[in-house]
């Protein structure tokens, strides 16, 4: 076993464990979903609730549902009164994904919306206080240009995948489009006064965007 795996396994035995629910569906996800890499996991899920937490939002956004695992660990750090708003423009997913969520303890704080965050959240006339991005590498940038005049002052954006497998170090052109899509987030924040920001070398990496209070 590598050094990594060894601290990785240290890792998930001296933090909170995930539910058994949880547990039963990062495995379901693994038997009946394509690349189940892209749910969030033990570690992940931990921290998104925990953020949650600290956080306290009223209202959660999140751009990509896939399976429903960071929107229940998200879920889980809510408050009573708090709901989570979750878009997955894949329809394919909805018959895997609804039944997890609506038989979940956290079905009446979840609102699973399948469509297009980009032409859906607009239509809403909401705000929130944070934000989880995990959608279509390619329109990151969009994304954030949508969220952020929604984002209460002092709300957060947490975006994933923004290490993407050690590419972002790759010498430009890029042929990939999410390759492209990354790098142009990344340094769309990184040059965005209007926020502060830190990237976390969490799994595929994890970026914290804090709206700035005028």
């Amino acid at each position: 076993m590598q050094e990594t795996d060894r601290l990785d396994q240290y890792i998930l035995e001296h933090i909170d464990e995930e539910s058994e629910y949880l547990k039963a569906l990062y495995r379901d996800t693994h038997v009946k979903l394509l690349r189940p890499r892209m749910a969030s996991g033990h570690l992940q899920g931990r921290l998104l609730k925990m953020l949650v937490r600290m956080i306290r939002p009223r209202r959660i956004l999140e751009i990509g549902t896939y399976s429903g695992y960071s929107a229940l660990c998200m879920a889980e750090g809510l408050e009573p009164d708090g709901r989570l708003y979750t878009f997955e423009i894949n329809d394919e997913q909805e018959d895997f994904t609804r039944p997890w969520i609506e038989n979940s303890p956290y079905a009446s704080q979840i609102e699973f919306i399948i469509g297009d965050a980009l032409k859906r959240v607009p239509e809403m006339g909401l705000t929130f206080d944070m934000a989880f991005v995990d959608g279509d590498k390619r329109h990151y940038v969009d994304y954030y240009e949508m969220i952020l005049p929604r984002l209460e002052p002092g709300g957060y954006i947490l975006a994933d995948n923004t290490l993407w497998d050690g590419h972002v170090l790759e010498p430009p052109p890029h042929k990939d489009a999410q390759t492209r899509g990354i790098m142009d987030f990344n340094n769309r924040i990184a040059a965005d006064s209007r926020v502060e920001k830190v990237i976390l070398p969490l799994r595929d990496g994890l970026t914290l965007i804090r709206k700035k209070i005028k």
